[in-house]
């Protein structure tokens, strides 16, 4: 004999939803497979045992549960009446494993690894990367438990939150994971797999004013400057800074990425990798220093960021991104620089130095290959690239 129960378990904090469970009894041995549906306990008939509506205005989030708990119930039950058609013997646990397999489809965390896996295959790596890191956030947040997608709400989102705010999570960070999320949300309301409940109408998804990344060309100058001879990974990790400095701020996914074949008659030519835009930096001569510097005549790389061609290219990017970043954090502290240093702040200070020496914002914008109005203030798709390389010169003729 087996049997289903629908129960209500009340949060231990105070005037938060509880959740729904059910309770799978087979041969005496009970399991509980949490829903992740959330209800008030005025919204519990005890005797009844099953979800009721007291509230107008909750009328719209407790049907799509009612609706919920009466689909899985069915499925359940096919489930068993499956069982007992085919197996002498079979446990509760293994009514709850094939119960959770069949709803798979059904749950957040499911869905989240469908579209996270769509993203490498359309060769996303870097947003697939931070899909991943949202989602392994909200999963510790619910201690690994997949949630259905249909049970997504407010009050849920709002706790989502308050868990990062007490692990110390900075807002852009909240943000970033809250976007994220929604994002993927809203995909599966376009796909109608959930009716949308907004449940990210509460919480923080904007920008909070940090502080700035942009450092002056004096410390530029500083850090070009210093003896590193005696310490190779940090002269190695200040020499492609300075690359990317003197490429406009490029960014090092597209530097790592570079090929002997991408400098034509003195011309860097090459696509980015965010934006897919093309893009051409004239070859100064202390980029053309650099480049001679570290060109390895067998490799096909215009720098030694990916040292071994063909073979697991995208970690070889990372690691070397870790090892140049932490390097530059030691090259911070020798010239006590009062913001931390990484790759990614030559785009800041270039575009910074440009429009302190009266560079065109649009001239900047087109320079370090932006392609949203949003991203900086005035943007133009066509500007020719000898007013590009002018203002290059300017900005780094004081070095």
């Amino acid at each position: 004999m087996t049997t289903i129960k629908v129960k209500f378990r009340p949060s231990t904090v105070k005037d938060r939803p509880g959740s729904i469970v059910y309770l799978v009894t087979h041969r005496r041995t009970v399991r509980q497979i949490t829903t992740g549906y959330k209800i008030f306990p005025f919204e519990w008939g005890e005797k009844q045992s099953k979800v009721i509506c007291c509230d107008n205005e909750r009328i719209g989030i407790i049907r799509p549960i009612i609706q919920g708990i009466r689909r899985d119930i069915e499925k359940l039950n096919q489930v068993i009446n499956r069982f007992d058609n085919q197996y002498a013997e079979y446990t509760s646990d293994e009514i709850v494993a094939e119960f959770q397999r069949l709803s798979q489809s059904d749950t957040f965390f499911s869905y989240m690894e469908g579209v996270i896996l769509r993203l490498r295959q359309l060769n996303h790596t870097g947003t697939a990367n931070n899909y991943r890191a949202a989602l392994g956030s909200f999963k510790r947040f619910w201690n690994n438990e997949d949630v259905f997608i249909e049970s997504i709400d407010h009050f849920l989102i709002e706790d989502y939150q308050a868990y990062l705010i007490s692990t110390g999570v900075k807002p852009n960070s909240i943000s970033f994971y809250m976007r994220i999320l929604r994002a993927v949300y809203n995909r599966a309301v376009e796909q109608e797999l959930v009716q949308d409940r907004k449940p990210f109408r509460s919480v923080f998804t904007g920008v909070e004013k940090t502080l700035k990344r942009a450092i002056s060309i004096s410390d530029i100058k500083r850090i070009n400057n210093l003896e590193l001879s005696s310490k190779p990974n940090l002269e190695f990790a200040r020499d492609i800074f300075m690359f990317l400095f003197l490429c406009r701020g490029m960014s090092f996914i597209d530097a790592a990425f570079l090929k002997k074949m991408d400098v034509r008659n003195e011309v860097i030519s090459y696509r980015r990798h965010k934006t897919n835009q093309y893009l051409h930096i004239k070859v100064v001569k202390p980029i053309q220093d650099l480049i001679d510097r570290y060109s390895i005549s067998e490799s096909p790389y215009l720098l030694p960021i990916i040292s071994r061609p063909g073979i697991g290219e995208r970690k070889q990017y990372e690691a070397a991104l870790r090892r140049i970043n932490n390097a530059l954090k030691t090259i911070a502290e020798i010239i006590k620089l009062p913001i931390p240093l990484t790759t990614y702040v030559t785009r800041h200070a270039w575009a910074t130095i440009a429009k302190s020496k009266n560079v065109p914002v649009n001239v900047i914008s087109d320079a370090l290959g932006h392609d949203s109005v949003s991203t900086t203030q005035i943007y133009l798709a066509s500007i020719d690239t000898t007013v590009i390389d002018r203002a290059n010169d300017m900005v780094i003729r004081d070095l």
